[in-house]
């Protein structure tokens, strides 16, 4: 009886803590596009906030990439 009022206290404090979001990898956004103009998209956004946090960081390097991988295709190397 004595855990209940504890388990209790334990699930309120999980139901409301505040909800991370997933961190994705420089080549988990290269290998989706979507989710990296999803990405690109927020950060560029909301700058003041985003623009610090991983996501965003690895946004920006994946999207260099990418660019860097279309030029050379472009120029055929």
């Amino acid at each position: 009886m004595r855990r209940s009022p504890f388990l209790a206290t334990l699930f309120l404090l999980v139901a409301c803590s505040e909800k991370t979001e997933q961190t994705y990898t420089v080549d988990a956004l290269i290998g989706d596009e979507t989710l990296l103009s999803r990405i690109m998209s927020e950060c560029r956004n909301n700058p003041g906030e985003l623009r610090d946090t991983v996501n965003c960081r690895n946004a920006e390097a994946a999207d260099g990439k990418l660019r860097l991988q279309n030029m050379r295709k472009a120029l055929g190397k």
